[in-house]
């Protein structure tokens, strides 16, 4: 080929993914299908009339179970965001039928459940997407790579804050009143990943829970305290009542449906500098270090990215083979496996070692 001419790049198929749930965190998933140049929503399947009626209304193959599905086609690629007890079930179908599968976070209801996936994935080699879609997010990969490249040397503390209010109207649905509906699986589960993701392994943790504010039977408040495998120390604060900027929603502007506003949700703190989210601050001494010489702050400037629309996008390079799951099964179980051992820690008032809950 002359050098004048130009370069043809091969046209790639969209992949076939199916929808395996179509509720509200699955219409999501639907509209980041339809906006992909990688892949089309090839069914939904979902036993829900409005799920139904979606279905017909687009012109979408519909099926009522996942054995009718993988009965009647085989899709490139499923993504599952049914109800938390579903996930293992139908994700293990998929992984029979050689179907890779993104799932919903969490990745199950128990660590009990996500280990039968684990296995699952292990045995079949299919691959399988964790949906910790924050990670995907510019932010969190920028901050992760200047802690582990020892940007900001030997990890020291680490401090974690979700503080936000929830509507009065949010607790109408009666789950969310009771336990395992609160701040801690429900929202904590982020902010745990994407520690782990940035900052390394959590080893044991110590949790107080308190439900004084509203007065339900789940948790409105948490106060955590971890150390991390590499010996730093972290802790998290965790509230539903009150009204502050102090959370990754308000403060990321990452889901345009939350005002965003300035404010902290990470603080990360090295023996060399420290990091700040999700404004990306670093600050660190310039040559002779101590409390009374200036601190030097630098704003890491990010390209901005939608994490929903990369982690399919990602989804699809591991389906064709081009990239590996940047959260895979086992990774995504243990994130659920520091939450099941916040939730024990909060009953027992002792520290858990989450090897013990993963063994």
């Amino acid at each position: 080929m002359s050098r004048l001419e130009p370069e043809i790049c091969p046209v790639t198929t969209p992949l076939k993914i199916a929808l395996v749930g179509a509720g509200l965190i699955g219409r999501t998933h639907l509209e980041r299908l339809d906006a992909s140049r990688d892949c089309d929503c090839a069914a939904i399947c979902d036993p829900t009339e409005a799920a139904k009626a979606l279905a017909a209304e687009r012109g979408t193959p519909w099926f009522a179970s996942i054995t009718d599905l993988l009965a009647a086609l085989k899709p490139d690629g499923a993504i599952i965001a049914t109800p938390n007890a579903l996930h293992v079930p139908g994700a293990i179908a998929c992984l029979e039928a050689g179907v890779p599968v993104l799932i919903e976070k969490p990745l199950a209801e128990s660590v009990a459940a996500a280990q039968r996936l684990v296995v699952a994935q292990a045995r079949t080699g299919v691959p399988v997407l964790g949906g910790h879609h924050r990670r995907h997010n510019p932010i969190v990969k920028a901050a992760r790579k200047l802690v582990r490249e020892g940007g900001i040397g030997r990890l020291v503390a680490v401090t974690s804050l979700f503080l936000i209010r929830k509507p009065d109207d949010y607790f109408d649905v009666a789950w969310r009143r009771e336990a395992g509906g609160g701040p801690v699986l429900i929202n904590l589960i982020h902010d745990i990943d994407n520690l782990r993701f940035i900052c390394g392994e959590i080893e044991s943790v110590q949790a107080m829970t308190s439900n004084a504010t509203r007065g339900f039977a789940v948790e409105d408040t948490a106060a955590l305290l971890f150390r991390f495998a590499n010996g730093a120390l972290g802790t998290a604060t965790v509230s539903d009542v009150t009204p502050t900027p102090w959370s990754w929603e308000l403060s990321s502007g990452e889901n345009k449906a939350y005002p965003q506003r300035d404010g902290l949700c990470y603080l990360i703190a090295g023996s060399e500098g420290s990091l700040s989210l999700p404004a990306l601050e670093h600050w660190r001494y310039e040559g002779r270090q101590g409390w009374w010489e200036p601190l030097l702050r630098e704003s890491l400037a990010l390209a901005p990215l939608e994490p929903l629309a990369e982690q399919i996008r990602h989804f699809c390079a591991v389906i064709r083979g081009a990239e590996t799951p940047i959260t895979d099964a086992a990774d995504a179980a243990r994130t659920l496996a520091v939450i099941e051992a916040v939730a024990e820690a909060a009953r027992r008032g002792q520290p858990v070692t989450i090897d013990r809950m993963e063994g």
